[in-house]
């Protein structure tokens, strides 16, 4: 039996010291990277740029598509997230804003120190070589 999959636009935000951005929603434990689900006539880039500047404040000029991954969704267990991610630069530090209750920035050198189970195996496994770190063991 197959699994619901949610499809979601996700994006990676780093900063100048290449910390990525990750986001814990009110009401979740769950940190992942900003995005959420494609609304009707969207564009996985649109959703991600709307999601960005629902969820964390900010307006990003761009993205570049990173890649496309199949994972386990942290904030609907029992579901997976077919994602489209896309990368961009930060311009400034953000603030929690909109929907989110914590913002976390984690080390690429580390990416398993993020404080849950199911983001760490995402960048480590696909996001982190994605952007030409390399997929860390730990």
């Amino acid at each position: 039996m197959s699994r619901p999959t949610f499809v979601v636009a996700a994006v990676c935000l780093r900063d100048d010291a290449g910390r990525l951005l990750t986001v814990r929603k009110r009401g979740t434990r769950s940190f992942m990277l900003p995005g959420g689900k494609i609304e009707p006539g969207e564009t996985p880039a649109e959703a991600g740029l709307r999601e960005v500047r629902e969820e964390v404040g900010v307006d990003l000029a761009g993205v570049v598509l990173l890649g496309h991954f199949l994972a386990d969704a942290a904030n609907e267990p029992g579901h997976l997230v077919d994602s489209t991610v896309f990368t961009a630069d930060l311009p400034g530090v953000p603030a929690a804003a909109g929907e989110i209750a914590e913002l976390r920035w984690v080390d690429p050198a580390d990416p398993g120190d993020v404080g849950d189970v199911r983001l760490a195996p995402l960048l480590r496994d696909h996001v982190l070589p994605a952007l030409g770190v390399g997929s860390a063991r730990g």
